[in-house]
């Protein structure tokens, strides 16, 4: 959406705010032994205190009401009683919400307890990522070049990007134009620019060998195509002539 008002400003701020509160507070909640429904369920009564409404239960009926992701699947995961965390998982928690009408999205991904797998590298890679193509942001900038940026400092790192899986326009719905914000150069997207006072869910997904999902059998959850770990961070952020505000800084990414 397209920031015109002051009630507009403050809405999308106080949605944003329930969001990232409830994504610090879940990654706080998250212990060895607790299943994922229960990190749901902790989820859920956190967005409601806070009056807002889970975006994926309300708008695609996902079976949860946030997305739960741990080890290989990394995104939209779907909360369950049978997977238990444990000493080492990767994990990854995506919450967005509506609230009063406004919607915002955000997500992370970290370790659980000790680092045994060695991923906390992927983890940090992702994140330091996701804050250096928001620090490029601003009205005029050439989506592809953020992508490029993404998708550049991933290799330097020696990683990989998911390339069907992107960053969104974000306000009024969950998904709204610029659709497709992707993490690579796509040379055939050169037109699209980032629009001053817009407001924009950025993330990365940064992987140790895949570049494509794969859909798991319950139709939701994502893996990567060639197998491996994926780390993701998200921010929603309002779009300036400067640097841009991220609205999602609650979230302590």
């Amino acid at each position: 959406m397209i920031i015109k008002t002051e009630e507009e400003l403050n809405g999308i701020k106080r949605v944003s705010e329930a969001v990232a509160i409830t994504l610090r507070e879940m990654k706080k909640y998250a212990q060895i032994g607790i299943t994922t429904k229960e990190l749901d369920q902790y989820g859920k009564k956190l967005l409601e205190q806070l009056g807002a409404k889970s975006a994926p239960h309300e708008t695609y009926n996902f079976p949860g009401y946030c997305c739960i992701s741990v080890n290989e699947a990394f995104a939209h995961g779907v909360p369950s009683d049978s997977v238990i965390l444990r000493n080492g998982d990767i994990v990854n928690i995506d919450v967005s919400a509506e609230l009063n009408g406004f919607w915002s999205d955000n997500g992370c991904s970290f370790i659980l307890g000790d680092d045994i797998k060695g991923l906390q590298i992927l983890v940090d890679s992702s994140r330091e990522i996701l804050l250096e193509a928001i620090s490029k942001i601003s009205g005029g900038v050439r989506i592809a070049d953020i992508g490029k940026l993404i998708e550049t400092k991933a290799k330097k790192a020696g990683y990989t990007v998911i390339r069907d899986l992107g960053g969104h326009g974000v306000g009024r719905s969950l998904h709204e134009e610029p659709d497709a914000i992707m993490n690579y150069y796509d040379r055939s997207d050169l037109h699209r620019r980032f629009r001053k006072n817009s407001v924009v869910a950025i993330e990365t997904f940064i992987s140790t060998k895949s570049t494509n999902i794969r859909t798991g059998s319950d139709g939701w959850t994502f893996t990567g195509s060639k197998g491996g770990f994926v780390a993701q961070h998200e921010h929603t952020l309002l779009v300036t002539g400067g640097r841009p505000v991220i609205l999602t800084s609650a979230n302590e990414i």
